[in-house]
């Protein structure tokens, strides 16, 4: 793989897209609660109303996030001191992004049934056996990670990084993952990159195409030749919210997939809910030093839908 990463023009910081990471509660929130301070922050951009009134937050949440991420960051950098104040005194008064991440996060809670990383243990089951066996754990990043307690860090199966934009817990390090350096050699690569409701944060669609295409040069090289039903290395395991495959005027599950085919991936699994799409791929080739283009395109029409969409760029 190459080991050298060019960009033509300076992209949005991650940050602007993903709010931060408060630190652990101190209590624990209702179920009532945590879903009225998330419908309360986004009363500004009411979610469409051809969804079940119970699941319109959670949704349309990450594309909420992001408008109002925007809004803040346009405001700033026309330096409109008047607006930026005006936005910031919205999230004051509806709590902070805090309070809006500690909601998050009781609602990703276990009990609750929102740990993603349950459905990549349950992908894993065939060779659970032998991974509790090898001499050194599977490596896992774990990008965006929120806690140190889901599934996979308790499964014993895994030495786990954990990293997230504005960690204040221990056990997660603070950093953007575009920023990481590159691994100078394959023990500093990993075996399974985690992306659990990651992309869909990030402020623009380059962007996201840049960061799937930044996962290749994690990934260890599978051993030759490949055994695809048994060999589980090389994984990157992908959870993006339903509306950005399933709703968007730009993009699609087809679009989804010809653009991790062009990274060198193939789709292992897949599993599709009301709120989420997980999906499992492993990385098969290296990437062409000649990528393909994919560019903004429409793909479906219609009134109620989002505009989300990954741009790959031609190098």
């Amino acid at each position: 793989m190459g080991t050298t990463i060019r960009n033509s023009k300076k992209k949005p910081a991650l940050r602007t897209g993903r709010p931060p990471t408060a630190a652990k509660p101190k209590r624990s929130i209702s179920s009532k609660a945590t879903q009225k301070t998330i419908v309360t922050f986004h009363k500004y951009a009411p979610p469409p109303k051809t969804q079940k009134p119970a699941l319109r937050p959670l949704l349309i949440l990450p594309f909420l996030i992001r408008s109002l991420s925007k809004e803040l960051q346009k405001a700033k950098t026309r330096d409109d001191k008047e607006r930026v104040s005006a936005i910031e005194n919205q999230i004051d008064q509806l709590g902070g992004i805090k309070a809006y991440q500690e909601a998050s996060i009781q609602g990703q809670a276990v009990d609750r049934g929102g740990d993603t990383s349950i459905v990549l243990l349950n992908w894993l089951k065939p060779v659970q056996q032998d991974l509790a066996q090898l001499d050194s754990k599977f490596k896992l990043l774990e990008v965006g990670a929120l806690s140190t307690k889901n599934a996979c860090s308790k499964s014993g199966l895994f030495d786990v990084t954990r990293i997230d934009l504005n960690s204040q817990g221990p056990g997660i390090e603070q950093q953007d993952f575009m920023e990481r350096p590159l691994p100078p050699s394959s023990e500093e690569q990993f075996d399974i990159i985690s992306l659990s409701l990651v992309v869909n944060f990030v402020p623009d669609a380059t962007t996201r195409g840049e960061m799937l295409k930044y996962t290749t040069h994690f990934l260890r090289s599978r051993p030759s030749p490949p055994a695809i039903l048994t060999d589980y290395r090389a994984l990157l395991f992908l959870v993006l919210p339903a509306p950005c495959t399933l709703h968007s005027r730009y993009f699609n599950e087809e679009r989804l997939a010809l653009i991790m085919a062009e990274l060198g991936y193939a789709m292992v699994n897949r599993k599709e809910t009301r709120k989420l799409v997980y999906s499992l791929w492993q990385l098969c080739d290296k990437p062409p030093s000649k990528m393909q283009n994919f560019p903004k395109v429409k793909v479906r029409d219609g009134a109620k839908l989002n505009n989300f969409h990954i741009v790959l760029d031609r190098d």
